[in-house]
This record gives C-alpha cells, sequence and structure tokens, in this order.
C-alpha cells in the first residue's frame, strides 16, 4: 500500500470543507489535481472514501472512520514540522555546555547574557565542573560542547581553538608590584604565590623551566578555585596569577590585575566536542556567537584563535 502524505492532506481538506472546490482552494491546488489525489489515495486503500455528486461531496462510512485518525496524524506532523522550523530559526532550543569553575563564573555568563539578548527563546544550560571533567562530560553526551584548557588529545573529541591568552599577575592595590613599570615572573615569585591545584600549577611550572631563565615556581599555597586564591590577596596574604578573561571577578575582589613577563607564558583555551556528531541549530549558533564575542573583547584574551590579534 503506498499511501502519500499529498493525498492525506488532500482527503482532510475535503472531509474538513465537504467541497472540492473549497478544499483545492485551500490547498492551492486545482479541483482536478485535487480529484486525482483522492482517486489515487481509494486505488491505494481499495475502498472508496468519499462518495461524490453534483453538488456535494460526503465521506463514505469507511472514508468516516478513517478521518479522524489521518486528521491526528497531520496535526502531530505540522506540530513537528513547526518544531524543526522553530529550532532551525532559533525560536526554540537548549545548549548545554561545560565550562571550569572559573570560567564559569565570569566569561561564559557574559557571553550567554550578550548571546540571549539576540535569541531571548534559546536555553542555555551551564554545567560548572573541574576543569580535568570538562572533557568526560562532552564525552558522555551531558553537554552539547565543554569549554577549557589544552589537555591531551582524545581520539572522540575534536578541540577546537577559542583564545590564547597570556597570565596575569594580580595583587592588592598600593602592592610593591605596582610600582614596577614592568612586571617579570621573578617579581612576582618575591611575595607568596597563592596558586591552583593540580594542573594548573604543574603545566605553569613546566612553562616557567622551559624557558631561558625561567623562574622555579614554588607556590606559598595551592587551593582549588581561584575565588579561594582571589579572597587570600584580598586579605593581603599573597598574590596570584590569572588569564584575563577573570578580570571581571578581579575587579570584584578590588584587585590590580597587571601583565607578566620575562618570560610571557600563555595558555590556549579549546571548545571541546564529539566527532562525528552533529550540534543542534541552537548550539551551533552559540558557538558561533563565542567565536564573535571573544574576537570583539580584547579584555578577555590578548589573542584570539590561531594566536592571531584581536581585531
Amino acid at each position: 500500500m503506498n499511501v502519500t502524505l499529498r493525498q492525506l492532506r488532500a482527503f482532510a481538506a475535503v472531509a474538513r470543507s465537504g467541497s472540492f472546490t473549497l478544499a483545492a482552494e485551500s490547498l492551492f491546488v486545482t479541483q482536478s489535481a485535487l480529484s486525482g489525489l483522492i482517486k489515487e489515495l481509494e486505488q491505494a486503500l481499495g475502498l472508496r472514501v468519499i462518495d461524490r455528486s453534483t453538488r456535494k461531496a460526503r465521506l463514505s462510512e469507511v472514508g468516516r472512520d478513517l478521518y479522524p485518525l489521518v486528521d491526528k496524524i497531520i496535526h502531530d506532523l505540522d506540530g513537528v514540522l513547526d518544531d524543526v522550523t522553530n529550532l532551525k530559526s532559533l525560536k526554540a532550543g537548549l545548549v548545554r555546555i561545560a565550562a571550569p569553575q572559573l570560567m564559569a563564573s565570569t566569561l561564559i555568563p557574559e557571553a550567554m547574557a550578550a548571546y540571549t539578548a539576540q535569541h531571548p527563546n534559546i536555553r542555555i544550560k551551564l554545567v560548572d565542573c573541574a576543569v580535568e571533567t570538562v572533557m568526560s562530560r562532552v564525552f558522555s553526551g551531558e553537554v552539547d560542547f565543554g569549554i577549557g584548557p589544552e589537555r591531551d588529545p582524545n581520539s572522540d573529541i575534536t578541540a577546537t581553538p577559542l583564545f590564547e591568552a597570556p597570565f596575569m599577575a594580580v595583587f592588592p592595590p598600593g602592592h610593591p608590584l605596582d610600582r614596577l613599570p614592568e612586571i617579570c615572573w621573578g617579581d612576582l615569585m618575591r611575595f607568596p604565590v597563592i596558586s591552583l591545584q593540580g594542573q594548573f600549577t604543574d603545566r605553569l611550572a613546566i612553562d616557567l623551566s622551559a624557558a631561558v631563565y625561567g623562574p622555579k615556581l614554588m607556590p606559598a599555597n595551592e587551593v582549588a578555585f581561584m575565588s579561594t586564591a582571589l579572597s587570600m590577596v584580598n586579605a593581603g596574604l599573597g598574590v596570584t596569577v590569572c588569564i584575563p578573561y577573570a578580570a571581571s571577578l578581579v575587579r570584584l575582589y578590588k584587585l590590580e590585575m597587571r601583565a607578566l613577563g620575562d618570560p610571557v607564558v600563555s595558555r590556549c583555551f579549546f571548545i571541546f566536542s564529539r566527532k562525528e556528531q552533529s550540534l543542534s541549530p541552537a548550539a551551533t549558533s552559540f558557538m558561533d556567537f563565542l567565536f564573535q564575542y571573544v574576537a570583539a573583547h580584547e579584555d578577555i584574551a590578548r589573542w584570539t584563535v590561531a594566536g592571531k590579534p584581536s581585531p
């Protein structure tokens, strides 16, 4: 049995209007084309569904039983197609992203607010997590994509560069570092350094030791969250380092942030997504927006994708 959607729509239109003329007008087809569709449907079913007369078209007994079912199928299908259209036109949709705690409390909410102003019907769910778990949440399908610093490659994950940015020195107002025209890592190390636990400190120590005349990183304290480090700096317990995208949080703690040199150490941040898995229109749109947002805000990063200077 080869029944088409066009045949079912023709049948439903005639059933609703009781007229071939009105049904043809509602479907924007000729009356002869409509009659042909009904005839094809009846041939496919092997049953008459409409009794024709010179004045009116009436449903047969089979047609009366069939119409509620056909009408529901068409209504449900139209609903699905409307949902797809809304997703495609960004009138609806959900984006799920994972980001480390510091990024989830600074850069991402700021970008979310800017995106939502343009696309108010798109919902964005932010999962704040430990930096080490970002890729695993992408791999498990819990989120559409994740954002974070460079990590060991994974054969199932695509890492697309989002931006590269240098480490900055963070200290209280009036601190001796603020009187220096330029701040070097050696200058920073003369004061107690409060760093983050795990790969943050490990990778930073490797980068510094690899540089010519690079100082050795020996933190006075290692804490789990940047907010803790900033609170300790605010209390006068030392200094810390962070990436420029955290500027809003640094300002919240009323601290100063300055560039660090000799050597300049930077971090590349990536968008992590599953290989060979298409993103929804909403997720694709928000990902594209992130690239534009970062490129337009020089306070987030000194360099954007592939190390190219910000415009």
